[in-house]
């Protein structure tokens, strides 16, 4: 319990900070305002093009809440592999390495209080021009069952993000390798176009990847919410989460022996 709370007080510090800055979370969150008009035109267009109301299954409103959700997931969550970069190029990792506490589980603490003020904003937002463009939500229940994935999609992203960031510990630079995986997690974790509407083949890769289990599913239980489906994704989640965590750890622990600390 003694750790739980170190780590609940690291989490509440950095909500407490963001709280302290609403403005400029408020700032960077407006851009969901031009992207969802920008979204929804496109959305408009491809449908009466396709003189139909529904495209494999999803309506023009399902398509937008599918991208409020997607879009809310990917803008809400800092780079702790960046943080873990910097940290390694100017020394600043030897500080937080000698503080009494695991080095992963700050980072998450950390990056988690952040995230939730964030995402809380972003939703908020979000919706409401979707709302306002598209209508109201396919199904209340949706926003009861997504948030627990939501918090899941947050942590195999930061899980993810930070093996990649322990890439520091080697070659210091890894903002290439957290392009490539933003790209990556753009294009096969569904965030701007819906799995639904890709090839079937590559449909079934992309559900078999973990991008998947951050971006799409959550979006996809939302606006077609079962307790079933809230079951599936959310065992998905969980498996990817001790999978890559397990890895995480395991790379972190040798990856401390081979690294030079910098600058400081």
């Amino acid at each position: 319990m003694k750790a739980v709370s170190k780590y609940w007080a690291i989490m509440t510090t950095q909500f407490q900070t963001s709280l302290a800055y609403p403005a400029e979370i408020l700032g960077r969150s407006l851009i969901l305002l031009p992207f969802m008009w920008i979204f929804y035109q496109l959305w408009r267009v491809t449908y009466a093009s396709a003189g139909t109301a529904t495209i494999n299954g999803l309506s023009l409103s399902n398509t937008m809440w599918y991208l409020v959700l997607t879009e809310t997931i990917e803008l809400s969550h800092p780079r702790p592999g960046l943080v873990i970069s910097e940290s390694v190029k100017d020394g600043s990792i030897a500080y937080t390495l000698n503080k009494p506490y695991d080095f992963l589980l700050y980072h998450f603490s950390n990056a988690m209080g952040e995230t939730l003020f964030r995402g809380a904003i972003n939703i908020l937002i979000g919706s409401t021009i979707v709302w306002w463009l598209a209508g109201a939500a396919p199904n209340p229940l949706g926003w009861l069952l997504v948030l627990p994935t939501m918090i899941g999609a947050w942590t195999l992203n930061f899980c993810i993000s930070a093996f990649i960031g322990l890439a520091a510990f080697s070659i210091e630079d890894i903002s290439a390798l957290q392009w490539i995986y933003q790209k990556l997690a753009f294009v096969l974790g569904g965030l701007l176009i819906p799995l639904d509407f890709y090839p079937g083949w590559l449909q079934t890769i992309c559900k078999l990847l973990p991008f998947a289990a951050i971006s799409y599913e959550p979006a996809r239980l939302f606006i077609a919410p079962t307790i079933t489906k809230f079951l599936v994704v959310f065992g998905m989640q969980a498996a990817w989460i001790m999978g890559i965590g397990l890895l995480l750890t395991i790379v972190y622990r040798r990856g401390l022996r081979q690294l030079a600390v910098n600058g400081g």
